[in-house]
């Protein structure tokens, strides 16, 4: 057997997440479909992260077993010849058997973009949550950076997360911003079910004057999902990088 790994990017638009799920049309299933297709085999695919439905990709990270002889550097020229427009295998390459996509992974980024103009960008619809307020970003950031570092992020968490600890590490943030579109980098060891949008729905409220820094720092504190803000919408979120040893 082969383990091959593989760089994906995808528009979540038209999919129910990436994780195979009763109700089917995820992309894992249309990857799961064309290995079939190209080698006649059912692989079962890993990926570094779950994805959930309208959320894209830039970097997801997947990796599956597979018998079959094609050349490691033929498999993602020859799987996006059988995938929609909007899924792309970006590189593939063969690891070691005990590699695992989720478990083998040391640090991920997500970017959620924002546009604050009065009109959206018709072009950039499906990728940025249209916010037409005007923002203290200055207050945004003394906020972001609060949260970076090692912390007890439950009251960043869904009430549907399932982990064992909601202990997690913040390595970096940032929050640019380019004629009205923002763009938060935010970089971890690993993160908790729409901990991302959560902490954007969090800062959206500082933006706008309802919460301060320091609401930030209690909130963080109070390991309280009630106490953020809301979560905030999902087309906005993009999983943008997975960092290996390797």
């Amino acid at each position: 057997m082969r383990n091959i790994r593989m760089v994906i990017s995808y528009v979540g638009t038209s999919y129910h997440g990436f994780q195979t799920q009763p109700i089917g049309n995820t992309v894992q299933d249309i990857l799961e479909q064309a290995i079939v297709v190209l080698t006649g085999e059912n692989v079962n695919i890993t990926a570094s992260g779950r994805t959930d439905a309208g959320v894209h990709a830039r970097g997801q990270v997947i990796n599956f077993l597979t018998s079959s002889p094609i050349p490691v550097h033929r498999w993602a020229l020859a799987i996006n010849s059988r995938l929609p427009d909007d899924i792309s295998v970006l590189r593939a390459d063969e690891v070691p058997l005990d590699f695992h996509a989720s478990y083998s992974a040391k640090r991920k980024t997500y970017r959620y973009s924002i546009d604050t103009n009065k009109f959206a960008d018709v072009f950039e619809r499906h990728y940025r949550f249209h916010y037409p307020m005007p923002l203290h970003l200055s207050e945004m950031r003394a906020a972001l950076a609060k949260l970076v570092g090692q912390h007890d992020f439950t009251s960043f968490a869904s009430q549907r997360s399932t982990k064992r600890t909601h202990v997690r590490t913040v390595i970096k943030a940032r929050l640019d911003e380019s004629e009205g579109k923002l763009d938060l980098f935010i970089t971890g060891n690993g993160f908790l079910y729409n901990m991302v949008r959560i902490i954007v729905g969090t800062l959206l409220r500082v933006g706008v004057g309802k919460l301060t820094v320091d609401d930030v720092v209690r909130i963080l504190a109070a390991q309280d999902r009630t106490k953020a803000g809301p979560t905030a919408m999902a087309h906005g979120l993009t999983l943008w990088e997975v960092e290996y040893d390797n």
